[in-house]
């Protein structure tokens, strides 16, 4: 079947150096799995933490179901996600001692399971910011330039 992408997060790589990224399982309940299938999914202002062993994430916006009832999920609530333990033992390793944070780049249905891409980031600067906008300014001009002049 594949995979079908619902959302990104463009923010996290203006905002962080993404140096890798794990799939995680996300725990859903049943109107959260249908608004993700239309869409209705915001991970902008999103960030993952670690408790007790547990990786969740905070603020991933999923819009209530319109065709739900009074069994209509939380919008923000915290989500569950679902690693192996190893992987959050480094993981947690990481975040304590490199000062490296938890980003969510990415969501999308992976054989109809709703998987979300997890970046472990290092914030950028405000230079680095500025350098990564020159770079891709820069590029969009060559490449502008090369298809203006075939």
């Amino acid at each position: 079947m594949g995979i079908k992408i619902i959302a990104t997060n463009k923010k996290a790589y203006h905002e962080y150096f993404i140096e890798e990224v794990y799939e995680a399982g996300i725990v859903l309940q049943g109107t959260e799995v249908k608004s993700l299938r239309l869409g209705n999914v915001n991970i902008k202002e999103s960030f993952c933490r670690i408790k007790n062993g547990e990786v969740f994430i905070n603020n991933m916006n999923i819009s209530p179901y319109e065709q739900g009832n009074r069994e209509n999920h939380d919008p923000t609530r915290v989500r569950k996600l679902l690693l192996h333990k190893a992987e959050i033992a480094k993981l947690t390793r990481k975040v304590e001692e490199k000062g490296l944070t938890l980003v969510p780049t990415k969501i999308y249905f992976k054989d109809s399971r709703a998987k979300l891409e997890i970046g472990v980031g290092r914030g950028k600067k405000l230079h680095d910011k500025r350098e990564t906008l020159k770079r891709k300014q820069a590029e969009r001009e060559i490449a502008k330039e090369i298809k203006h002049n075939r």
